[in-house]
């Protein structure tokens, strides 16, 4: 069989149950309901990080926080970190990207900065608001739409959000990545295409046409009240109060009708997504492509959407925070209509593409191929039972600086705050057991009756933190 093609769809923070597939009655998204139905659905992947940057560099080099270095928004990637497009392209794959990519800092219209990354297309936007010389959406929205951007530019950010869908940021992405499979299918050399939307990300808007489609008073509320709060670490009633960090508008800030249109505006940008998504796979087919394409759509991490009285992201670790979609399809090769409940991370993405190309690279990865569980090699997968996401104060600044590690452990979640002399804020933490309470509710972090369960997770906690540190550069000789 020849070397198959990969297309990574990925969205920006897109929570798990997002997903007609993943059981959301309320939410429409056939095409993606279609990739789960055609290839596998893992429901328990775990992003590395609840931010953009510190995830997206994790998916890139299979490494962990504390390994890769890119530990907040706003740091630039080492340019000594590998990323598994660089040994593609070494492979002969023609990599290209469009969209965000966030391993360097880019507010203000600052040029995001390149390492060795193996793309030879690049269509680069952070985002479609800012202002920037290699905004390629900018381009594209001034070569198709004469006026436009300084009109929408003149309007704030809210404008672009609610463009019209032929104009919009995330239809671009779809246009960006049918013209490269278009080209791609005239030539003789296996691709690998990332497209990165922004969508479902906030602010809250979306086209009419898919603003229209929702009914805020029909979707269900969040979950959660402000006696919940009273049992969790204080960074929550504060992130409440305002959001990141204070620089936004917190869950108080907003009655609950409005809550419910954060919600719809949220449900309508995942559906514009979808059907973004069914074009390019509608290309796939009319190219001929379809059959030998890794077909991978996933996000960066999720989204508070009201939960736990929370909006948006930040140092929280429950799930809607850091458990994402994750959908894969490769005819032929992966048995169709999958669905897997194994513990999965962001950081096994890139070993299970490079196992795909049957190419070598990432010596310092460390996630490991998805392929023997979707393929039916079982015998080949040691089961996993814990994965680790950890937060460095790696969105807006706090002061005091908030660092939070996760562990999820067969069932149970364990979230420490840390204290000195890691932070001046007070040591904390959350302890739940999944299985009696899957939507976060009660923290028994400091029930008596579970502090021999919270040490022994504190205790697993340590050893995982020492099993993933750098430990890749050979030892030569004894000393």
């Amino acid at each position: 069989m020849d070397r198959p093609n990969i297309l990574i769809l990925c969205t920006d923070q897109q929570r798990f149950d997002a997903l007609g597939a993943a059981g959301n009655p309320h939410i429409r998204t056939p095409n993606l309901d279609r990739l789960a139905a055609e290839g596998a659905m893992f429901t328990n992947c775990y992003v590395q990080a609840p931010v953009c940057g510190p995830s997206r560099a994790s998916l890139m080099t299979s490494r962990y926080l504390h390994n890769h270095g890119l530990w907040a928004n706003g740091v630039d990637i080492s340019p000594a970190e590998r990323v598994f497009t660089r040994d593609l392209a070494d492979a002969g794959y023609d990599c290209g990207l469009v969209g965000k990519f966030h391993l360097g800092a880019a507010a203000g219209g600052r040029v995001e900065p390149r390492i060795d990354d193996g793309f030879r297309v690049f269509r680069w936007a952070h985002d479609p608001y800012l202002p920037c010389e290699q905004n390629h959406y900018h381009r594209w929205l001034d070569a198709n739409f004469p006026g436009l951007l300084e009109k929408t530019l003149a309007e704030g950010n809210g404008a672009f959000d609610r463009l019209p869908t032929e104009s919009h940021y995330s239809h671009w992405i779809g246009d960006e990545t049918i013209d490269f499979l278009r080209d791609a299918a005239r030539a003789d050399t296996p691709f690998c295409f990332v497209a990165n939307f922004f969508d479902p990300h906030h602010g809250f808007g979306a086209p009419a046409e898919y603003r229209e489609l929702y009914d805020p008073d029909s979707l269900p509320a969040p979950i959660g009240d402000e006696q919940e709060l009273a049992g969790k670490p204080p960074i929550y009633t504060e992130a409440s109060i305002k959001s990141y960090a204070g620089m936004s508008p917190g869950f108080r800030d907003f009655t609950a009708a409005e809550i419910q249109e954060i919600k719809a505006q949220y449900y309508a940008m995942v559906t514009l997504v979808d059907d973004e998504v069914g074009r390019i796979l509608a290309a796939l087919d009319d190219e001929g492509l379809a059959g030998n394409t890794v077909v991978i759509f996933t996000s960066d991490h999720g989204e508070l959407l009201g939960d736990h009285q929370l909006l948006l992201k930040g140092p929280m670790m429950f799930d809607c925070s850091i458990r994402v979609p994750l959908l894969v399809r490769w005819p032929g090769q992966v048995e169709r209509g999958q669905v897997r409940d194994e513990l999965v991370e962001w950081i096994d993405l890139a070993p299970t593409v490079l196992a795909a190309a049957g190419a070598d690279g990432l010596p310092a990865a460390q996630g490991r191929s998805l392929l023997p569980l979707i393929t039916g090699r079982t015998d080949d997968w040691v089961r996993r039972d814990w994965v680790l996401s950890e937060y460095r104060n790696s969105g807006s600044p706090y002061d005091p600086p908030v660092h939070t590690t996760m562990l999820r452990h067969g069932h149970h979640k364990l979230v420490v705050h840390h204290g000195a002399p890691a932070s001046g804020r007070p040591r904390d933490g959350e302890l739940y057991d999944l299985d009696a309470d899957p939507s976060e509710l009660v923290n028994l972090w400091h029930d008596a009756a579970c502090t021999a369960l919270r040490t022994t997770l504190q205790e697993f906690l340590l050893d995982a933190l020492v099993a993933t540190e750098e430990r890749s550069s050979p030892r030569v000789a004894n000393f």
